[in-house]
């Protein structure tokens, strides 16, 4: 696999739960954090007191952190209405010569930023809340 642009990763959302996905910004730096928590059974006659682990029984969860700007006022009102209102809503992240990981998200921090000559900058952290699904490239 080649060197890939970060300008080409993109999040998009449902809002209307309709099933149509609208870009809501490019960012410019983000990260993705995929989690399995483990069960551990270890017990008094675990093999030579190695850690034993149940497969299988660990909850997962993902977390999807990034900053940039929005593409339009649209897209900010968007975001603020599924901030505002604690709404679990279908999101896209599409990862460039990767593939696309979707499924309900909540919003969980919002932050804006910008300078007197510059432009206005968000971060946003989004939680999993739910079944997530992985389409390859």
């Amino acid at each position: 696999m080649t060197a890939q642009r970060g300008r080409d990763l993109l999040l998009k959302v449902d809002v209307e739960s309709s099933g149509q996905f609208t870009t809501i910004a490019g960012l410019r730096s983000h990260s993705i954090g995929l989690n399995a928590a483990m069960v551990d059974v270890t017990n008094a006659d675990s093999a030579q007191r190695w850690r034993e682990l149940l497969g299988g029984a660990g909850v997962r969860s993902a977390s999807i952190r990034g900053a940039g700007i929005f593409r339009d006022e649209s897209s900010d009102e968007r975001v603020r209405a599924c901030f505002f209102g604690d709404l679990i809503r279908d999101w896209q992240v599409i990862i460039p010569d990767f593939g696309i990981l979707q499924g309900p998200f909540q919003i969980t921090a919002l932050d804006y930023a910008g300078q007197h000559d510059g432009e206005l900058t968000f971060e946003i952290a989004l939680e999993s809340a739910g079944v997530l699904s992985f389409s390859a490239a």
